[in-house]
Parts: structure tokens; sequence; C-alpha cells
């Protein structure tokens, strides 16, 4: 089976070289026994490529619909997880009344896909490399080794080789899962394949809801293609969802997406990934904080942007307002740390250099502006409030603004 028959069957969309290079190998390697570590974030994919590879083995058709058992390891208790890979016998311990296969036995002629290895206990690490090495495995309460044939798909999305150095994860069992690698890549390095998803996502909504599909207009592709996409494939699939069933615009603008896209964690922030693991968040590197200062530039740039516009608007709103400061000469002090030490020395700034702002920073600042601003943004946003009874989106319209911003600029000024 060649790689489009394979997208076409698995609804995998995309056509990036690193997401290609991916199936290729699954492909290549599913008619062996060979045991495959896949490596990724979370909502990559991998379970999908546990079941390409499962699906073209010689090993689908033994016990149909219990020929791969899917294990989250992450997600099993450390004390019953012996239990549950392996099985017990009756009265191995207090409510063993009966004897119980374990997910090895279940998978036994098939493959069994063991998520989140990377969870996995040490010591289960251990009895886990000798069923791999020995191909037995040792019910809970049994003294005799019983013979299972079974192939082993793990995955992970942490780093792994990270986690063997720290020594969180067992070296000589690394490299028994190891003996295939497949990575795939994070939605981030598949930028032209996120307006395929969500354009891919938007239809199975509307089909499935009976509504117009929605379309992204050029600016909003870009936003697509740009966005880091922590969430990977799942997160563009909520996303692409809520849009669609909430929004009765059908053209999604930037302005329609960035309500849904504003949701940024902290700690993964940025999520980075190399050609051999995933996601770490104890390391931070120059690249990271370079993106993190990216990210935060573009914050300014935005509030910028809001400033200007509400200053606009003040201007308009509030020429019949009485003027509440007075002017000053030069500017306050301000000082700046740099290595540890103190600087009082004022910066003297430059025309050139206030690109944007110049306009709102000449030689007639005032002392007390940002009190004088602030009260005079106060009594703007009151009168079109007042103007509009009470509307919030018609007294944004006025004020230049988006409903977002009046609504946060109410709760700080505690308007609401």
């Amino acid at each position: 089976m060649n790689i489009e028959n394979i997208k076409l069957r698995y609804d995998i969309i995309g056509n990036d070289p690193k997401l290609l290079l991916a199936l290729n190998k699954a492909i290549q390697v599913a008619p062996t026994d060979l045991s495959i570590l896949i490596t990724g974030e979370s909502g990559v994919g991998k379970d999908v490529f546990s079941r390409i590879i499962h699906e073209n083995s010689l090993r689908k058709h033994v016990r149909q619909g219990k020929g791969l058992i899917a294990v989250n390891c992450g997600a099993i208790p450390e004390g019953t997880i012996e239990s549950e890979l392996f099985g017990h016998v009756k009265g191995a311990f207090t409510g063993a009344d009966k004897n119980r296969k374990g997910y090895f036995e279940e998978a036994d002629g098939g493959t069994i896909f063991l998520d989140e290895i990377g969870e996995l206990p040490l010591a289960m690490q251990v009895k886990l490399l000798r069923v791999l090495e020995n191909g037995e495995i040792m019910p809970v309460g049994s003294s005799t080794a019983q013979k299972i044939n079974v192939r082993v798909v793990a995955a992970t999305n942490i780093d792994i080789v990270e986690a063997v150095r720290s020594g969180r994860f067992r070296e000589d069992l690394y490299y028994r899962l190891n003996q295939i690698s497949i990575y795939i890549p994070p939605l981030r390095e598949r930028k032209d394949d996120s307006p395929l998803l969500f354009r891919k996502f938007s239809s199975d909504v509307a089909e499935k809801y009976h509504m117009p599909p929605i379309f992204l207009t050029n600016e909003a592709k870009r936003i697509i293609m740009d966005y880091p996409w922590y969430g990977n494939i799942r997160e563009l699939k909520n996303i692409t969802e809520q849009i669609a069933v909430v929004e009765s615009e059908r053209n999604i603008t930037p302005a329609i997406l960035q309500n849904y896209l504003n949701y940024v964690p902290s700690e993964k922030m940025p999520a980075l990934v190399d050609g051999h693991g995933s996601y770490n968040p104890s390391t931070i590197t120059d690249r990271e904080l370079l993106l993190k200062a990216l990210s935060m530039g573009q914050m300014i740039n935005e509030m910028r942007s809001e400033i200007n516009d509400l200053r606009q608007a003040v201007a308009q709103l509030a020429q019949g307002l009485p003027a509440t400061h007075q002017p000053m000469q030069t500017l306050p002090q301000a000082t700046y740390f740099m290595n540890g030490e103190t600087n009082a020395a004022k910066p003297k700034v430059q025309p050139e250099d206030m690109g944007d702002e110049e306009e709102f920073l000449t030689p007639e600042v005032i002392e007390d502006e940002p009190i004088a601003l602030i009260d005079r943004e106060r009594k703007a946003i009151e009168q079109a409030l007042k103007n509009r009874n009470g509307n919030r989106k018609l007294a944004a319209d006025d004020l230049s603004i988006s409903e977002r911003t009046l609504y946060r600029k109410l709760k700080n000024y505690n308007m609401t």
C-alpha cells in the first residue's frame, strides 16, 4: 500500500516531508516483528501510527478486534500496573478472587501499543525488558513463566534520550524498544499543512451538523500557519469546531480567529522539539528565549495599537471635557538596571527612535498625563456607553476598539 492510500484510509492530511518520511517508515517496518518507538508531542497522532503499523503487518488477521491492544502506561496506578500488564492468579493479593489475564496475554499473537512508555516506573521497566528479551510473562502470584508472542510498539511525548541520561529511563530498555524509531513532527513544523487540516475539520463539522462550511481569509490563513499549536492537531481540531459552530460569519478573518487563539500555557512557551525527542520543559535554550522575546514584542505592539486607538477616540469623544493637568518641562527620571547595578542617568531619546509613538511623545508631555489620560479614558468610555444605552458592542465601535478590549477596560476600572 502506497503513502497516498495510507493517508486516505487513515484520514491523514498533509504533505510535509517530515510527515511523509514518518509514514513511509511505518509502512516499511510494518511487516516485520521489530519493536518500534514512536516519539512526538501530545496530539500529533502517535496512536494512528500504531494502527498503521499493526494493520499493515502479518498480525492483522490475528483475533479480529483484539489484535491490537492499546495501553496508556501513564494512566495506570503504580500499585496495579504489573497486574494490568501481566495478569495475576487467584489469591495473589487481597481482592484477587480469580485468575485474570493481563494486557500482554490479551494481545498474544498480535500487537501491544504501550503509549506514554516514559511514565513506566523503573521497577516495571526491568520486568518489561525481561518480557521483550525472553518472550515470557510472569503473572502476579504465579511461579510459572508463560510464553507469549507479542509485537511491541511504544510511544512517548517526553525527551526519552534525556530521560535515559537523567536515570529516569533504563538505557537497555530504550535500545530494546528503539529497534526502529519513528519521529512525528509537531504541527508548527508543518506550517503548510495547518490550513489543509482546518479545511478538513471545518468540512467535517459542516457535514455533521448540516451547516455551511467556514473559510479562512488569506490573512487568517497566515495566522493559522504561524500559530505554534502547542496542542498540535488535537488543538487545531478543537478550535476549528468551536469556530464552525459558534460563529455566524462563515468567512473567518484575523479578528474572529484571534478570539480563539489567545490561550498560551506559560509552561509550554515555547514547546520545542528536536529530531530525536519531544518537548522538554526543564530545558530553556537561546532559541526559546528569542521566541519568548518575539512573542512579548508582538504583545507590546498590540497593546500600543490599542492605546493609540483609545487616544484617538478620547480626543474625539472628550473634546468637551475640562483639562485636568498642567504642563511640565522635563520627563521624570527613570532608573535602569544592568548586571545588578543602577544607572540613574536619563536616556536621550531621539525623534527618529520614537517610531509610531512620536506624535504622542512630544516636548509638551506633561507630568501627570498617565493619570489624566486614565481619567479621560474612563469618562470617554462612560460617555460612549451612555450614548449607546449600555450596549457594549456599539460603544466599542464608537471608541474604535474591539469589544474584548472594552470589556477589559471596564474590568480594570471596576465599571462592570
